[in-house]
């Protein structure tokens, strides 16, 4: 390392932001995290024996991910390279492969690779790391805030181990506030400072498991604090005032906009009206197309309610088309009548499973003919064929029922659709029930 660069990673440990300066540097200084980096834990072994694997680490920001990767650079014999998606492309990275490979041949020594935010690169830069990780030319770690299998090509995920971290706990993060608070050379324990309780944990608390985020606002904390003879008071206030708000962890074009999504039709499905309204309040605090999850709802009107309460589907699209006529914020409006309509109606997925049932069947099933009767007799010539020949006009009958068959003769008799007793859809079973007697003797 040249005068410069040492330099200027010592300005970085005296005067850089609070949550740099208190990296940890090594794995017992590490918080958080003990599912993948406890005692005797797959992640922790190898970081200890120095014999790592390729490796991806995924999860929120804050949570650990580049400073696992510097304590790992510390620790190991091999030659540490790192490098961020964003500022490097993929002549930077074959020049670091072409080098560790002469590395490894001459010198007997690997090179780790790390490359943060490695979602950045697109599916080609990604390629051009394949075949150093298969041949071991690097060991290879990339961090990344996206879910892997959206963001990741397959085949370089199946030459990696995947490792998820998890957003912070607040005690973790209160440990780490605290650690800042009395570290005389990294932190804050040269200044004389008064940090009330209540704001610690408002910070540990509204941080969204973000280490990075909880530290950055206490530092920003002392220039909000009062100064009393000498000593800095930092009171919630001032906490609350440094963090600006709770921070939002949501990204529409990211891993929360399907993990949320996914969240309100659960809770649409589970008739919880509450849960559903928190996370749509999540989602467009956020900044999600309304749009979005008004089309969410249209599925789930028709997938989870049916017609249990075919009135639900009416006001799914009304509630869509409300929303693209006035837009936000107003349109949240209908959006929530939506939501707890759906959420509060009776429930049935009796025509949802019966349309995967008929499709799988035609699709796992040799092509069947249409029968004579059923077929259009409307044009020139249908009759000399004996299309429509034999069909019975059921409002011809009494009740507007009479009995023929309507499916391909070798599937007489077969029922895709099971209405439940719920709602509207007892109706519908019982009148079902009649007619599936009188042809079948089937009262399913």
């Amino acid at each position: 390392m040249d005068l410069i660069s040492l330099n200027w990673d010592k300005k970085i440990k005296e005067e850089g932001p609070l949550a740099q300066r208190m990296r940890p540097d090594t794995l017992e200084q590490f918080i958080g995290q003990d599912k993948i980096l406890g005692t005797g834990k797959p992640l922790r072994q190898m970081i200890e024996s120095d014999k790592l694997a390729s490796l991806i680490f995924y999860g929120p920001p804050g949570t650990g991910k580049t400073s696992l990767a510097r304590i790992i650079s510390v620790k190991t014999r091999a030659d540490f390279v790192q490098l961020n998606a964003v500022t490097s492309g993929v002549k930077e990275v074959r020049e670091i492969i072409n080098r560790a490979r002469d590395s490894w041949s001459l010198h007997d020594q690997r090179t780790i690779l790390f490359i943060d935010e490695i979602h950045r690169f697109n599916k080609a830069q990604q390629d051009v790391l394949l075949s150093a990780i298969e041949q071991g030319t690097v060991i290879f770690i990339g961090a990344t805030t996206e879910n892997p299998f959206f963001y990741l090509n397959g085949p370089l995920l199946s030459r990696t181990r995947l490792f998820i971290f998890e957003a912070l706990q607040a005690d973790d993060i209160g440990k780490l506030l605290r650690r800042a608070l009395d570290d005389k050379e990294r932190g804050l324990g040269k200044l004389s400072l008064q940090v009330d309780k209540e704001a610690l944990d408002y910070l540990s608390e509204k941080a969204n498991g973000d280490a990075r985020a909880a530290l950055n606002a206490l530092e920003t904390a002392l220039f909000t604090g009062k100064e009393e003879k000498g000593t800095i008071h930092i009171a919630i206030d001032d906490a609350a005032e440094a963090l600006q708000k709770r921070l939002l962890s949501y990204d529409r074009q990211g891993d929360s906009h399907y993990d949320m999504a996914s969240a309100l039709i659960k809770s649409i499905r589970g008739s919880n009206p509450d849960a559903a309204l928190y996370w749509m309040a999540r989602m467009l605090s956020g900044g999600e197309d309304p749009l979005f999850i008004a089309r969410r709802l249209i599925i789930s009107a028709s997938e989870d309610i049916g017609n249990a309460d075919p009135h639900a589907l009416t006001l799914a699209v009304s509630a869509a088309n409300a929303v693209q006529m006035i837009g936000l914020p107003e349109g949240r409006i209908p959006l929530a009548q939506a939501v707890t309509y759906l959420a509060s109606a009776p429930k049935s997925n009796a025509a949802y499973l019966a349309i995967n049932e008929a499709t799988r069947l035609v699709e796992d099933e040799e092509n069947r003919p249409v029968p004579a009767h059923l077929k259009d007799s409307s044009y020139r010539g249908a009759k000399r064929l004996g299309h429509g020949e034999g069909y019975l006009y059921p409002h011809d009958y009494p009740n507007h029922y009479v009995e023929q068959e309507y499916l391909p003769h070798s599937l007489k008799g077969k029922i895709f659709y099971r209405p439940t007793e719920q709602g509207r859809e007892k109706m519908i079973r019982s009148n079902l029930q009649n007619i599936r007697t009188k042809r079948t003797g089937d009262d399913n």
